[in-house]
């Protein structure tokens, strides 16, 4: 994210737009009226009917593309751990066993994936009919049902029955898998909830953010929505409150006294920033202070912002 600048236009960077006053909006409850209180939260949540395997909340139908494939031994494990649906475990008869190799073949087998040995060059035609020709896959490939998302209002769900107070994050804009990936890696290091991506014109869960995320997409909830202004709405009615990151931000990240809250952390793309109508549906915009550098990658951006919400929530238990 770049840091503040006095000229006019936008700025690359997770924010981008002017500075536009947050005064006299509409639709934001006041704080007091949105404060999180555990047990109405719990029992909100307890209301809606559980879904099948145990999800809390109710789950979108629709499946996401290209991510029939997933490569690399730490992405492969890490699916396996977490007991996403598989079919076939491709492994390559020249590969050098390691300890993850071992696991996910034993994993395999004690879920009832069938194993199957191939040669090095059939795992490279297989990962390039995927449209994965440049792919790294380490010997050792994993083929697996699409991905099915969550829809919001069962993350919403499922953060407030945690013991924390909910953290999600929410990607404006965000059209790199890689980004993705990255974002999702330090939301579970930070201990979000989940991911909100919406439907368009944004980056999905396909195998190039499941490698990026190190396996982290296995356990970490992304939901899709079918309009973002409409969903952050429905997570402020909840209780919860909404921290755009743009660079023109009214309050800077380590000046946020929401971070102890409930909270929505909103990403914008590299290139515009917040959209209008999300910006404008933020209780707060923050910028993050820079030196030397002109902007932070929106996945840096996210990753800095997510450590302050976690170093605030610490401090204050």
């Amino acid at each position: 994210m770049p840091a503040k600048k006095s000229k006019k236009g936008p700025t690359k960077g997770s924010g981008g737009k002017g500075k536009r006053s947050l005064e006299g909006k509409s639709g934001t409850l006041p704080a007091k009226e949105r404060h999180w209180y555990q047990g109405k939260q719990r029992a909100r949540a307890a209301n809606r009917p559980a879904q099948p395997g145990g999800q809390p909340g109710p789950r979108n139908e629709r499946r996401g593309e290209g991510a029939d494939l997933l490569i690399g031994r730490n992405p492969v494990v890490e699916a396996l751990r977490a007991g996403m649906p598989a079919t076939r475990l491709f492994l390559s008869n020249s590969l050098d066993p390691d300890d993850r190799v071992n696991e996910a073949a034993k994993l395999a087998g004690s879920q009832g994936v069938d194993i199957v040995e191939v040669n090095r060059t059939d795992l490279d035609r297989r990962c390039e009919s995927n449209g994965l020709p440049d792919a790294t896959h380490q010997g050792i490939v994993l083929q697996v049902r699409p991905y099915q998302y969550w829809a919001p209002e069962g993350l919403l769900d499922a953060a407030l029955e945690a013991d924390t107070p909910p953290l999600v994050v929410m990607l404006d804009g965000v059209t790199d898998p890689h980004n993705l990936g990255a974002i999702a890696r330090s939301a579970a290091a930070f201990n979000a909830h989940g991911i909100v991506i919406p439907e368009r014109r944004s980056a999905s869960v396909t195998m190039t953010a499941w490698k990026t995320s190190a396996g982290t997409l296995a356990r970490l909830p992304v939901a899709q929505a079918t309009n973002l202004t409409r969903t952050l709405e429905s997570f402020k009615k909840a209780g919860l409150f909404v921290v755009g990151l743009d660079a023109e931000g009214d309050t800077q990240l380590p000046e946020l006294e929401l971070a102890t809250g409930p909270l929505v952390v909103v990403v914008g793309s590299e290139g515009k920033g917040l959209s209008r109508l999300v910006r404008e549906a933020c209780d707060v915009v923050a910028s993050i202070p820079i030196g030397g550098a002109e902007s932070l990658n929106a996945s840096v951006a996210a990753g800095v912002a997510l450590y302050e919400v976690a170093r605030r929530r610490g401090a204050s238990a």
